[in-house]
C-alpha cells in the first residue's frame, strides 16, 4: 500500500520527479558504459591474438614482449636466431609459426616483415582472419601489403609507392629509398594494431638493407661526411636487431618475435618451459593471456579512476534526487500532517519517503541500462572502426548487476533522510498555515 501511495505521490510531481529520473538514469549509463568498455576493451586485447598459443621473443619481460610483437608498442632490444626460429617450428607440438622481423618505419606507421603465415594463420575477434579489401598479398620482395588504417590516413591504394624509414616518428633523415616497395594490397579493416603496420616479406627487410648497405658505403665517398656519419650510425642501429646474410630468397636473418599456434593448446605449457630452459640462446616464450593479465594487472589503476569517476557522477545524482524530496517537504506540510490525522505513524512517512526515492532509483537504473543499449547501438561501429572494441547487446553481467543493485540500494536509503525530518514535524504545524 505504501508503494502504491508513492507511487501515486510521485504521479502528482512528474514533471520534476521525470527530471530526476533522468538525471539518475544518465548516471547509471555512464557507469554502466565505463564497465562494459572496461570489459570489451580487455576482451578486444585478448582477442587481437585470438589464434595465438605462444609468442617468443629474446630474454625479456613477458608484458613487454607482448607490447612489442603484438600491440607494435616499443621495439625489442634483442632478437632471436634463424636457429631457434628452426628448432621451434621444427616442434611436433607446434601447426604453425608467424615470424616478425620490426625496425623500421613508414610516416609514423610500423613495417614489420613476415610471410605468407601472417595472412594464412593470423586471428583475431572470434577467429576471423585477415581479408585484403583492395589488391592482393605481396608476391616477392619489392611489394607491401598496408593496414586499413595506413591506407585511409596517407591515401594509398594498390600500386603506391612506399619508401621505409629509420626512426620511430612520421620524420626520418635516414630513408632506405635504394629499395621501395609498392602496394600490392590494402586490408580490411580489422579494428587491432594490424590496421596500422606495413607488411613486407622477410626476403624484402633483406634486400632493403642491403641497397642501403651500399648507399651507405657510397655516401662515405662522394657525400657529405656529416650525413655518411648519420647513415652509418642508423645501419649499426639497425644491425643491432637485424643479422643478414642474403644467402636465401625468404630472408635469413634474425626475428624480432615469432608467434606460434599449437596442434594441442594443452601442450602450452610445457613447449612453454622447454623453450624458456633453451640451453643455447635466452628465449621467452609467454601464453598471450598469462601476458595480458600482467599487462592489466599494471593498468589496474586506470580502471579503478574510471570507475571511480562513474560512481562520482552516480553520487551527484543521488545528491540531486537527495535535494529534490527536501525542496518538497516544505510544499507537502500538510500532505504528511493529513496522512498523520488518519493515523499515520512516523515510521509510515518514512516508509512513504523511502518508497518514492526506491521507485526513483530504480526506474532511473532501469532507464539508463535502456539508454546504454541506444547508445551501444549507435556507437558501437565507430568503437569498432577506430577504437577495435566490438560492443555487442548483451544482458548485464554479474559485474553489472551488482552495481545496478548497489545504485537502486544507495537511492532507496537516500530516502531515510527527508522521511525523518518528515516524521519530525508536528501535526499543529502542518495543519496551521504559515503568514
Amino acid at each position: 500500500m505504501l508503494l502504491r501511495l508513492a507511487w501515486q505521490s510521485l504521479m502528482n510531481r512528474r514533471s520534476t520527479v521525470i527530471l530526476t529520473g533522468l538525471s539518475i538514469a544518465c548516471s547509471v549509463m555512464l557507469l554502466l558504459g565505463v564497465e562494459r568498455v572496461r570489459q570489451t576493451t580487455r576482451e578486444s586485447f585478448l582477442s587481437t591474438v585470438s589464434g595465438t598459443d605462444l609468442v617468443v621473443g629474446a630474454r625479456s619481460g613477458g608484458p613487454q614482449l607482448l607490447l612489442q610483437a603484438v600491440f607494435n608498442v616499443g621495439f625489442p632490444t634483442q632478437n632471436l636466431s634463424r636457429d631457434s626460429y628452426r628448432m621451434i617450428a621444427g616442434d611436433p607440438a607446434v601447426a604453425w609459426t608467424i615470424p616478425l622481423s620490426v625496425g623500421d618505419m613508414h610516416r609514423g606507421f610500423r613495417v614489420v616483415g613476415t610471410t605468407t603465415a601472417f595472412r594464412d594463420h593470423y586471428r583475431f575477434a572470434r577467429d576471423q582472419g585477415l581479408q585484403v579489401a583492395n589488391g592482393e598479398w605481396f608476391a616477392d620482395e619489392h611489394e607491401a601489403v598496408v593496414g586499413a588504417d595506413v591506407a585511409r590516413e596517407l591515401g594509398y591504394t594498390a600500386g603506391s609507392e612506399v619508401v621505409v624509414s629509420h626512426g620511430a616518428g612520421e620524420i626520418s633523415f635516414v630513408h632506405h629509398d635504394t629499395h621501395p616497395f609498392a602496394v600490392s594490397g590494402v586490408l580490411a579493416p580489422t579494428g587491432t594494431p594490424v590496421d596500422r603496420v606495413v607488411l613486407v616479406s622477410l626476403a624484402g627487410v633483406d634486400a632493403m638493407h642491403a641497397g642501403f648497405q651500399g648507399a651507405v658505403e657510397t655516401t662515405h665517398d662522394v657525400a657529405d661526411p656529416l650525413a655518411a656519419a648519420m647513415a652509418a650510425a642508423a645501419h649499426d642501429h639497425h644491425d643491432h636487431g637485424h643479422d643478414h646474410d642474403h644467402a636465401e630468397h625468404e630472408g635469413t636473418g634474425s626475428l624480432s618475435a615469432l608467434l606460434v599456434g599449437l596442434h594441442d593448446r594443452a601442450a602450452a605449457l610445457s613447449l612453454q618451459r622447454k623453450i624458456n630452459t633453451h640451453d643455447g640462446e635466452a628465449l621467452t616464450a609467454v601464453l598471450p593471456g598469462v601476458a595480458l593479465q600482467e599487462l592489466w594487472s599494471v593498468l589496474g589503476v586506470v580502471e579503478r579512476v574510471l570507475l571511480f569517476l562513474g560512481g562520482f557522477v552516480v553520487v551527484v545524482g543521488l545528491i540531486g534526487m537527495l535535494s529534490n524530496l527536501l525542496g518538497t517537504l516544505d510544499q507537502r506540510r500538510r500532505e504528511m500532517a493529513i496522512l498523520r490525522s488518519v493515523g499515520a505513524r512516523p515510521r509510515h512517512l518514512i516508509l512513504l519517503l523511502v518508497g518514492e526515492s526506491f521507485w526513483v532509483s530504480t526506474l532511473g537504473a532501469v532507464l539508463g541500462v535502456s539508454l546504454l543499449s541506444i547508445a551501444m547501438v549507435l556507437g558501437a561501429p565507430v568503437l569498432e572502426a577506430h577504437y577495435g572494441l566490438h560492443l555487442t547487446l548483451a544482458w548485464p553481467t554479474a559485474n553489472e548487476w551488482g552495481l545496478l543493485a548497489m545504485v537502486a540500494g544507495a537511492g532507496t536509503l537516500v530516502g531515510v533522510i527527508p522521511g525523518w525530518l518528515a516524521s519530525r514535524k508536528s501535526l499543529v504545524d502542518g495543519l496551521t498555515p504559515r503568514l
